[in-house]
């Protein structure tokens, strides 16, 4: 069913593709999240209807070179894919995270060298090249299409490393509780910067349309709303 708007009109749908279930960003079964509650208000500002479609980001990434998805979120230009992506519409904050009874000391990128590490899928592009570089070079680098098979690797000490969002991290130990001791104290490494994500459309005029409406957002408030909504997921810093 088309949306319709306040005027009479009916919302253009568009087809987003949306990683899987990725809390407090993506709650896949309840059709919400901060990340998906954000791109869904910008296209709704903007007059289109947000149909989400829930796959692992290297599928999605597939689906988008081949246009069968109008835009994916959770991504942006080092991906690889010809698209036109859209202004930043979030940040991660990204971390590497150890036992901290195994004493493991991660200062720099090269630190990680040698190292088991289990990161979310795509990281390799997104984390910047010397992360890429190590990625490449370390046979004991891992993706994971499930974000939360990372915190059950670390807690269950299958792992040495852990890398992610603080705020998806925190989420999944709420999940995984039952299942491994999340209570074991860990070290934050702050080894990234915050990664920019954006919006990849195959059309660029729903880019532009899009990009008005995050300003739209952003300047009447709804912007501020949706992030305030969302800021018990915030964890404080362990290091």
């Amino acid at each position: 069913m088309l949306l319709v708007l306040p005027s009479g009109g009916f919302a253009e749908p568009v087809l987003v593709g949306f990683g899987t279930h990725k809390p407090p960003y993506v709650f896949e079964q309840q059709n919400s999240g901060l990340e998906y509650d954000l791109v869904e208000a910008a296209l709704a500002q903007a007059g289109l209807e947000m149909k989400p479609y829930y796959a692992p980001l290297e599928r999605l990434h597939r689906m988008l070179q081949n246009r069968e998805l109008d835009a994916m979120a959770s991504t942006n230009q080092t991906s690889g894919v010809d698209a036109h992506y859209s202004d930043v519409y979030i940040e991660y904050h990204n971390v590497a995270v150890t036992l901290r009874h195994r004493n493991i000391r991660l200062d720099a990128m090269d630190d990680l060298q040698g190292y088991s590490i289990s990161a979310f899928q795509r990281a390799r592009f997104v984390l910047g090249p010397e992360f890429s570089s190590m990625s490449a070079a370390n046979p004991r680098y891992r993706e994971e299409a499930r974000q939360i098979t990372r915190n059950l690797l670390l807690y269950a000490g299958r792992i040495d490393v852990m890398i992610g969002d603080r705020r998806i991290i925190q989420a999944f130990n709420d999940e995984i509780a039952d299942r491994v001791d999340v209570s074991q104290p860990v070290t934050e490494h702050l080894l990234f910067p915050p990664t920019g994500y954006r919006v990849g459309f195959v059309d660029p005029a729903l880019r532009d349309r899009f990009d008005q409406g995050l300003r739209s957002i952003r300047a009447n408030g709804g912007y501020q709303k949706i992030d305030h909504s969302y800021a018990a997921h915030s964890p404080p810093v362990t290091e």
